[in-house]
């Protein structure tokens, strides 16, 4: 049993799992950072200690571009055979369905996400993705094309080489495979720079994939600040980034890679709209306005984070909304009842407060719920919260608060529910609750946004893609679509007289 830094009431409640120090993983090694400096990563449950990972730097960054740029150059997996980059992705999914136990205490340790959550949903996701990018990996083809020339003229489905995926706090593994599968499946060679405070399961994907075949220098793995992070959109062998995390550092990563004209793929923030209309099945619709804001401690990108209801029930909305919170279950992530988690870290908690904070000391707004959560834990904890009586253009509905936060808001025409729905920078996510199928469908069409949930929220699957629009990026990730991202196309021309 190895667990550093005084942590040892994690090693209790998350039955015996190892933490020890972590390590970059470069060229198929694992290496400590070259300056020897390191990040102590933080049991979100109790704000203890952990463990530790190096820091990378620019030199350790460089060092993994080097390693992935020689890999792909040299062809052992740009080169293989696809069935058989195929089969060894179908191979990382069955070595990690059996040890999805240890992946799932691993993610709720390190992010705080709830079990039962891990259990069910992160893990599984984590498997169905690298099945599904390993199944797509042999169906890569290009097509003969007629030109009306004495030629044979035909495309090639290439891969486009070094790929440096940076991905955030909130979904460690999901978001990982979201990018690591589709590029691998395409044959690209990568170096994942994984979230500051939540690195541990990118590292133990490191070793999954190392063992099912993947070969050295083919995958990397770099921990750290955003130091690493610049230096791999920076450098010039590195063919495209693919990048989730804030629309404020999401601007600096598409610029940086714009100098070099290098393909970017970004996922941003959100503000996602949950329209309740009068003639929907109000007790489900408010289980889902629960669900949509609440899903991983408000940590989502495509929460539902502003609910706008119709006003003949906007009053029985937001009262029930305000009961519900007092009774979300609240706790540590590995007690089998809890819902809501702590959050990652003590900045993202500090964020969410300040805007509580400034909602309390505002007269015209509401505070509903809060409160509940475990007393003396020294964790991240914050009860799911309601905000009645918030404006448009208020900082609670127009920024990303990104927390088990709420603003309610009433409309009274469908035309005035999509107006408001749009009325932000955002478009990575909406959704409508309602009893009228013509509606659906034609609200679906006027909310801009790269998914739309009718009747329910946060359904999604490794076959559909996402991604957003306006401030909420560019590109898709799931889905065939999310292959086509890591894949650039070349036309053969072959003269016949």
């Amino acid at each position: 049993m190895t667990v550093t830094g005084g942590s040892d009431g994690v090693a209790e409640r998350h039955g015996g799992l190892e933490v020890p120090p972590g390590r970059l993983f470069i060229g198929g090694q694992w290496r400590a950072a070259a300056d020897g400096s390191v990040t102590e990563i933080l049991d979100p449950a109790t704000g203890a200690v952990m463990t530790t990972v190096p820091r990378a730097g620019v030199r350790d960054a460089a060092r993994a571009v080097e390693a992935a740029r020689i890999a792909f150059d040299e062809g052992s997996w740009s080169g293989m055979n696809p069935r058989e980059r195929g089969r060894i992705l179908l191979r990382a999914a069955e070595l990690l369905r059996g040890r999805a136990a240890e992946f799932a205490a691993l993610e709720s340790v390190n992010a705080g996400k709830p079990i039962t959550f891990t259990r069910n949903i992160d893990v599984p996701t984590l498997i169905e993705t690298f099945e599904y990018y390993g199944a797509l990996a042999s169906g890569i083809e290009g097509a003969a094309r007629p030109t009306g020339r004495p030629a044979l003229a035909y495309t090639r489905r290439e891969p486009v080489g070094v790929v440096a995926a940076i991905t955030p706090f909130n979904f460690p593994l999901i978001l990982s495979a979201t990018k690591i599968a589709p590029a691998l499946a395409a044959g690209n060679t990568v170096v994942h720079k994984p979230a500051e405070e939540t690195p541990l399961s990118a590292l133990r994907l490191a070793e999954v994939l190392r063992d099912a075949g993947v070969p050295d220098g083919v995958h990397n793995v770099v921990t750290g600040d955003g130091t690493a992070g610049e230096s791999l959109v920076r450098d010039p062998r590195v063919d495209k980034v693919a990048f989730t995390g804030s629309t404020s550092v999401g601007r600096r990563v598409a610029q940086a890679a714009s100098e070099r004209l290098a393909k970017v793929t970004i996922e941003l923030g959100g503000k996602g709209a949950n329209i309740i209309f009068a003639d929907a099945d109000i007790v489900a619709a408010i289980q889902t306005a629960i669900q949509a804001f609440v899903f991983n401690t408000g940590q989502f990108c495509m929460s539902g984070s502003r609910l706008l209801v119709e006003r003949p029930v906007y009053r029985d909305v937001v009262e029930a909304l305000a009961d519900a919170c007092g009774h979300i279950p609240v706790g540590d992530p590995f007690a089998e009842d809890t819902v809501v988690g702590p959050m990652a870290g003590p900045r993202h908690l500090a964020k969410v407060r300040s805007y509580l904070d400034r909602a309390a000391s505002d007269g015209s707004v509401r505070v509903l719920g809060g409160g509940n959560t475990p007393a003396d834990s020294g964790g991240f904890y914050l009860a799911p919260t309601v905000l009645d009586g918030v404006t448009q253009y208020s900082p609670y509905v127009q920024e990303e608060i990104f927390g088990p936060v709420l603003t309610v808001q009433p409309f009274d025409t469908e035309e005035e529910a999509v107006r408001l729905a749009n009325g932000t920078p955002y478009g990575l996510a909406a959704g409508l609750q309602t009893g009228d199928i013509g509606r659906a469908h034609r609200v679906a069409a006027a909310l801009r946004a790269g998914i739309v949930w009718v009747n329910g929220w946060a359904v999604l699957d490794v076959a559909m893609p996402f991604g957003g629009c306006k401030q909420s990026g560019y590109g898709r990730e799931n889905g065939p679509e999310g292959l086509e991202e890591y894949l650039q196309t070349k036309s053969v021309v072959v003269a016949l007289g």
